[in-house]
C-alpha cells in the first residue's frame, strides 16, 4: 500500500485529505515572536485576526523538522503502508523538501520525494493527481511522475491584500508587484516560485473577470475538462471568492464542481489578508 504525505503549505482541504488518507506535516509560523504549527495550533481564522484593528504583525515561516516527517511516515507505516510518496513545496522556496529527504533515510520503507515546483494549493494539485493514479493501480514511481507532470500543467491567478509582504519576502523578484499596485489591482500568477503580473485592473469586478478569463483559457490536463480550486484568505476576500465562484460555477468547460480551500498562515504570511485566487489544471 502506498501512503501520501504533503506539507501544510499545500493548503490541503480536509475533503481531499480524508478521501485519500493523506498525511499533512505542518510548517512553523511565527507571529510576533510566538511559534505555531500551521493547522494544528494556528487556524487561518486566528492567523488573520493578527491584523485586526490595523495591526501589522511580524510573521516568519520555517520548514518542518526531519523528526516531524518521520512521525508522519511512521503513522502511514502503522496504517500498513509499504511505500510513501512525499510531495512538497518547491525547493526553490523552502527547505521543507530537504527535511523530508533527511527523514526518508530514517524510516524502514522507501520514500519517493517529489518537488512540486510550486506552492500553496498547487502542491495539493500534484498530490491529488498522484492519489488518483494510485487509486487506479499505479505504482509509486508512476504516481510520482504524474505528480511532477501535473506541476508543469498548473495555472494560478490571484490578487493579494498586502503586496508589500510579497516584496519583502523576495517572492516578487523583479515582478514589480508593488509598483503595479500603485496603478490599480495587480492580478498575479506564479510559475516555479516566480511571480508575474498578469494584468493591472481598476476594480474588483475587473479582477474577477481577469481571473475567470485566465482559468477558462487554460488548456485542461484531462479530456474531461478543467478542474478549478478557489482560495480565500479571510472575511475581507470572501466576497471576491464568492464572485469568482459564481462566475465559474457550472461552466461547461469544467470537469467537476469547484473545490474551495482556505489560504492559510504559511501562504498568508507572504500575501496578507484580502487575498483570493484560483488554481486551474
Amino acid at each position: 500500500m502506498i501512503g501520501i504525505v504533503v506539507d501544510s503549505n499545500s493548503q490541503l482541504p480536509d475533503s481531499l485529505g480524508e478521501r485519500y488518507g493523506i498525511e499533512v506535516v505542518p510548517l512553523t509560523v511565527t507571529v510576533d515572536g510566538v511559534e505555531y504549527l500551521e493547522g494544528v495550533d494556528l487556524t487561518h481564522q486566528a492567523f488573520y485576526a493578527a491584523w485586526d484593528g490595523g495591526k501589522a504583525p511580524t510573521i516568519t515561516t520555517s520548514q518542518p523538522s526531519p523528526g516531524q516527517f518521520v512521525e508522519a511516515y511512521e503513522r502511514l507505516i502503522g496504517r500498513g503502508c509499504t511505500e510513501i510518496l512525499s510531495v512538497h513545496i518547491t525547493e526553490a522556496m523552502s527547505g521543507t523538501l530537504n527535511s523530508a529527504r533527511l527523514a526518508a533515510q530514517m524510516v524502514d520503507v522507501p520514500v519517493r520525494l517529489v518537488d512540486s515546483g510550486t506552492a500553496s494549493f498547487g502542491i495539493s494539485c500534484c498530490a491529488w493527481a498522484a492519489a488518483e493514479a494510485i487509486a487506479d493501480g499505479a505504482n509509486v514511481e508512476s504516481a510520482a511522475v504524474i505528480a511532477e507532470k501535473r506541476a508543469g500543467a498548473l495555472g494560478t491567478a490571484f490578487i493579494v491584500g498586502a503586496p508589500q509582504h510579497i516584496e519583502r519576502s523576495g517572492r516578487a523578484d523583479r515582478a514589480g508587484v508593488v509598483a503595479a499596485s500603485n496603478d490599480g489591482i495587480p492580478v498575479l500568477s506564479m510559475s516555479g516560485g516566480a511571480l508575474a503580473v498578469l494584468d493591472t485592473v481598476t476594480s474588483v469586478e475587473a479582477a474577477v473577470g481577469a481571473m475567470t478569463e485566465y482559468a477558462l483559457g487554460w488548456t485542461p490536463s484531462s479530456p474531461a475538462g478543467l478542474r478549478v480550486a478557489i482560495g480565500t484568505s479571510d472575511i475581507t476576500s470572501a466576497s471576491v471568492s464568492a464572485e469568482l465562484t459564481d462566475a465559474l460555477r457550472g461552466h461547461p468547460a469544467l470537469a467537476e464542481a469547484l473545490v474551495q480551500y482556505a489560504i492559510g498562515p504559511s501562504v498568508g504570511a507572504h500575501t496578507g489578508p484580502g487575498t483570493s485566487g484560483l488554481f486551474v489544471f
